[in-house]
């Protein structure tokens, strides 16, 4: 039996769909709403919270793998507390739970946010180059997203040193066809509304069927344990995104590039309006920095470990675009 957290969001729901397809026996969590999943009726369905340790030690029972996809991704202010109790104290339990049944394997997705890198690399010119060995600047200003996955990560780490068998995997923006109200899906929905406006920054991208088979074959075909990957196809700058993605949907492309000292400008405004009203910000601090300085995310590890191909962005936004065409 295989246990899966975060059936709901982009990766689960296609990794829900790969193990269905492979004849496995699947177990998974949710919260108030089961799913939608082709062939979701054979699904043991489990009502529960991450942070229901009681809860987590009976839905493992009789389970040899799990695969925590759960998390929240956000970088809006209000959201730090729901961070802290999703990502870190969600993880604290999923371990803990592990522990508890011996010779689970574990399967943790995370994300490059938290790989982090040096003050010494951000000061060579040039694209950063990161890998796995990469260290978490301590010292560093971080988002709290960044950082809620960093300490995701330690709690994984304490469970290997307590003899659990995982592997982390750390996906870049990860693209899918899915509901575009949701996480990085919205970046084909900005294409789609042909808005004017783009940030000259630079996005890693991954497809999320190369996520999945990472994912599988770590986990169900290895013994690999106390180790991370990398899962990232490569980078575009987010105006050739648009224009690849509005292409595809037989759009107008945004053309005009908000530089740098208006988009600080902009965030300190949604800040004071969000604090006034309570509204979440169209865009903060963190993402209105992310992607200025273009990082190379070095992904030879994953590929020697697995024989790992990642298919061209080209081909997965075009898959996407294709998936959500509105009828």
């Amino acid at each position: 039996m295989i246990f899966v957290t975060g059936g709901s969001g982009l990766i689960g729901s296609f990794l829900l769909s790969a193990l269905l397809a492979q004849g496995y026996n699947v177990r998974a969590l949710y919260r108030q709403q089961i799913p939608h999943i082709p062939g979701g009726d054979t699904i043991d369905w489990v009502q529960g919270d991450l942070r229901d340790t009681v809860g987590l030690r009976q839905a493992l029972a009789g389970v040899t793998h799990v695969f925590h996809c759960a998390g929240l991704v956000s970088y809006a202010p209000q959201d730090e507390q729901a961070l802290q109790q999703t990502n870190v104290e969600g993880t604290m339990a999923i371990v803990d739970a592990c522990l508890e049944q011996p010779g689970v394997r574990l399967c943790h997705v995370s994300s490059v946010a938290a790989i982090g890198g040096s003050n010494k690399e951000q000061e060579v010119p040039g694209p950063v180059v990161l890998n796995e060995n990469a260290k978490w600047d301590l010292g560093a200003e971080h988002p709290a997203y960044a950082t809620s996955k960093y300490l995701a990560e330690l709690e994984v780490w304490r469970g290997v040193s307590e003899g659990l068998g995982a592997v982390i995997v750390n996906p870049s923006v990860v693209l899918g066809p899915a509901d575009w109200q949701r996480s990085s899906t919205r970046l084909f929905r900005y294409a789609y509304q042909e808005h004017t406006f783009y940030t000259p920054n630079t996005l890693n991208l991954v497809d999320v069927r190369d996520v999945v088979e990472a994912m599988l074959h770590l986990t169900l075909h290895t013994t690999i344990s106390g180790e991370r990957y990398i899962l990232s196809a490569g980078s575009l700058p987010l105006q050739e995104f648009f224009q690849q993605a509005a292409a595809c949907f037989h759009k107008e492309a945004p053309s005009v590039a908000v530089p740098n000292w208006a988009a600080e400008m902009i965030w300190r405004l949604e800040h004071a309006r969000s604090l006034l009203t309570g509204a979440r910000p169209l865009i903060t601090k963190d993402t209105a920095r992310a992607g200025r300085r273009a990082t190379v995310y070095d992904t030879a590890k994953v590929q020697a470990a697995t024989g790992l191909t990642f298919r061209p962005l080209t081909e997965t936004i075009q898959w996407c675009c294709a998936g959500l065409q509105p009828n």
